[in-house]
């Protein structure tokens, strides 16, 4: 078996393949799939090799939600393609309160085994209603599980993991990431829900990201070696389960931390993991845990308006600045997470 580089459309495409084939449960469902294989080329030869598992439907999210859990609750795995995230606000009541809610109000009696797929993210001048990055929407609501992949690797292993998941899995996937490629072995592996990566190890400073950011985290890191600062950069790839455990271990090291992401700043899942950081490892931070994320405004149309609201890495350069002043003395840390040790 070899290793390829493929884009994450593909790997997306080659993990959907491979899944379908093994189990006939799994269909796909939700608008567009056929014509063009998605409108990213994710769905791209399943309508030849599968084509009654593919369902194109009319353009109502409520009716395409709905319907997927439906099937679910009967014994199939249905993929539900959102076209793109934000119309997973016309299906809330679907999505919060059915998806979320129905195995916990069975008793446990029923599964709802299902991936809810939602491109998300801006930089492509899709305007406000088009380019949103609404994860912290779904983590508030428990019940459903949250990936956020950056890689093609991690998207095909993560892919493979949410659709064998007895629970319903809400899968964004940035849509500047669709050509961006990278190796994917031809072996069959799955990566398991809620393990983060160390993208790059790191002793100074720890960096918490996860979709597109992490892009721009690793570019960062470049010209924080210049600065002669040694990032560690944790790509959280699953938010609900969390990894914590690997950010207990990464924080205790480098004693500092930020996390990146780019959702907008005000309640976002950054200030989420910058709670728990401060509730859980206080004793072990030299600095206080920084947020860098987008403007708490909509997202502009001008490319120029949208890349001003966009974290850049002078953003989360200047935020790792930020989280490394005001250092407390080495004598309030525990000494045996010092970086000496």
């Amino acid at each position: 078996m070899g290793v390829r580089d493929l884009s994450c459309s593909l790997a997306m495409a080659e993990a959907l393949m491979e899944e379908m084939e093994q189990d006939e449960t799994i269909f796909i469902i939700g608008e567009d799939l056929t014509a063009q294989g998605g409108i990213f080329g994710q769905f791209r030869g399943l309508s030849k090799k599968f084509p009654d598992r593919l369902i194109d439907t009319p353009i109502s999210e409520t009716s395409i939600v709905g319907a997927g859990v439906g099937a679910a609750l009967t014994g199939m795995r249905p993929f539900i393609d959102m076209h793109f995230a934000d119309f997973v606000t016309t299906a809330m009541d679907e999505i919060v309160n059915q998806m979320a809610k129905i195995r916990y109000m069975f008793g446990g009696q029923a599964t709802l085994p299902l991936v809810l797929w939602a491109p998300d993210g801006g930089g492509i001048s899709a305007a406000a209603q088009h380019s949103q990055c609404l994860e912290s929407w779904i983590i508030h609501t428990p019940g459903l599980k949250v990936v956020a992949p950056y890689e093609p690797a991690d998207v095909k292993g993560l892919i493979k993991a949410a659709i064998r998941d007895d629970d319903p899995v809400v899968f964004f996937q940035h849509k500047r990431l669709f050509n961006w490629t990278g190796p994917v072995t031809e072996e069959e592996y799955v990566i398991p829900l809620g393990k983060a990566a160390i993208k790059r190890p790191g002793k100074d400073i720890t960096i918490l990201t996860y979709s597109r950011m992490t892009y721009e985290c690793m570019e960062a890191s470049r010209a924080l070696v210049q600065n002669g600062i040694d990032a560690e950069i944790i790509d959280l790839r699953t938010l609900c389960p969390l990894d914590f455990e690997l950010i207990a271990q990464s924080v205790k090291k480098t004693q500092h931390a930020i996390v990146v992401h780019e959702a907008c700043l005000t309640g976002g899942f950054g200030a989420e993991l910058a709670a728990r950081i401060n509730e859980d490892l206080f004793e072990y931070l030299r600095g206080p845990v920084v947020r860098v994320a987008a403007k708490d405004v909509p997202m502009p149309f001008s490319p120029v308006m949208e890349k001003y609201v966009l974290p850049q890495i002078p953003d989360i350069l200047a935020g790792v600045d930020k989280a490394m002043k005001n250092k407390r003395p080495d004598t309030n840390i525990p000494h045996a997470v010092n970086n000496q040790t």
